[in-house]
């Protein structure tokens, strides 16, 4: 059974841990044959290259710079890679014949390469929605709603709901957002196919590990809390500026941010220019330091601007309860991330803008070590049952 799966992510190492090296080793895994296409951005300099690795075959496309770039350069390789994806796929992979396209938002112009092997092949497709776009770009004013730019991309994400067989969303309040606003979308073709990994072997949460306190220049004795992920507008960094401008409020806390992305620059300007004592920051790193770095951490962060209408999902909720992490969140009231971080009982929410219940939450969970123990074992618990890709991976099985 072949199965072709379309992604913006990075995968040059299929051992690096993540929701889609996870999901593509877990279908290798049960004999399917894996064919992924993933980007490789101009500013790598690295051609088109076709690498195997047992059953799972790599398609490496040369594109335009897609992440860490302006959005008008953002946009333009976007339109292109559907065009770059399907040469490349028709070209390496000739003879094969699909049982199942698999793909994921963003970006949503993959609509052409989909369309052709569901008509060439009478394969089926299935979409893994992880964003609602251009509604997320409109919410944080990076489009303006009904502008023409806005208008083609309406009719390309209606356009790639139409061709999916399979809609699979990573929560119930994405579904509910998804019917309503596409009324076309038939509820029998929408899903639940939430961020999933497979985890690691329970962390005790007793790594002393002094080599990496010594490096990054973290305290030993303090409460680490730790974001870690993308540094861009849809994390209402404005807020988190504010958040660093007051985090000498949390007796005993200090905040370690390490990520990148479009508003890194500014975070670190603005840390040049406050220094605060108890904040950190660090651009991405490998992500086999950056695991030992949650084990060292006692609070996983994690942000979203208040101006979402979008139920978002944050994928790095896995990462923490992975870890034993209790979770600080401040993001919109739309989404229902919130709403499991209640159910799991597995951390603390507060809306994004609202400067005094997060430093509030973050000083309860830097005063109750016992509280934090318990959200930390609640969160894994709630990942083991809910979140593991041995189990959420025949979602998508049984539809083949």
């Amino acid at each position: 059974m072949n199965v072709l799966f379309l992604t913006l992510s990075i995968m040059e190492n299929i051992n690096e841990r993540g929701i889609y090296t996870d999901l593509v080793k877990e279908l290798a895994r049960r004999g399917i044959n894996m064919h992924v296409v993933f980007p490789r951005e101009r500013r790598t300099g690295l051609p088109t290259e076709l690498t195997i690795n047992e059953n799972i075959k790599f398609l490496k496309v040369k594109t335009g710079n897609i992440t860490e770039t302006n959005f008008m350069e953002k946009g333009i390789s976007t339109l292109k890679i559907e065009s770059q994806y399907l040469k490349a796929v028709k070209r390496y992979f000739t003879g094969v014949r699909f049982d199942l396209i698999l793909y994921s938002t963003p970006p949503i112009t993959f609509e052409k390469v989909v369309k052709y092997f569901k008509k060439e092949h009478n394969s089926k497709t299935y979409l893994v929605l992880k964003d609602i776009f251009p509604q997320n770009a409109v919410d944080i004013s990076i489009l303006k709603n009904g502008s023409l730019i806005w208008r083609y991309f309406r009719l390309k994400e209606k356009n790639l709901y139409k061709v999916s067989d399979i809609i699979g969303c990573m929560s119930q309040g994405n579904i509910n957002y998804v019917l309503n606003h596409n009324p076309f979308i038939e509820r029998s073709k929408v899903e639940i196919f939430p961020n999933s990994i497979k985890p690691v072997e329970r962390v005790a949460g007793t790594n002393l590990n002094n080599v990496l306190y010594e490096k990054y220049n973290l305290p030993i004795d303090s409460t680490l809390f730790v974001y870690g992920g993308n540094l861009g507008k849809p994390q209402g960094i404005d807020f988190l500026l504010n958040i660093v401008d007051h985090f000498h409020e949390v007796n005993n806390g200090h905040l370690l941010i390490v990520g990148s992305g479009t508003e890194y620059e500014k975070i670190r300007n603005h840390l040049d220019t406050v220094k605060p004592q108890n904040v950190s920051l660090y651009k991405k790193m490998p992500k086999s330091e950056y695991d030992q770095l949650l084990e060292l951490a006692d609070v996983g962060l994690i942000f979203l601007d208040n101006r979402f209408t979008i139920p978002n999902f944050p994928s790095r909720l896995t990462a923490y309860m992975e870890y034993s992490l209790p979770v600080l969140a401040a993001t919109d009231k739309n989404t229902d991330f919130k709403d499991i971080l209640k159910e799991s009982r597995s951390g603390l929410w507060s809306e994004s803008g609202d400067l005094k219940a997060f430093i509030d939450n973050a000083k309860i969970l830097s005063n109750d070590k016992r509280l934090r123990n318990q959200m930390g074992m609640n969160g894994r618990e709630y990942l083991e049952e809910h979140y593991d890709i041995r189990k959420t991976v025949n979602i998508i099985i049984k539809h083949l």
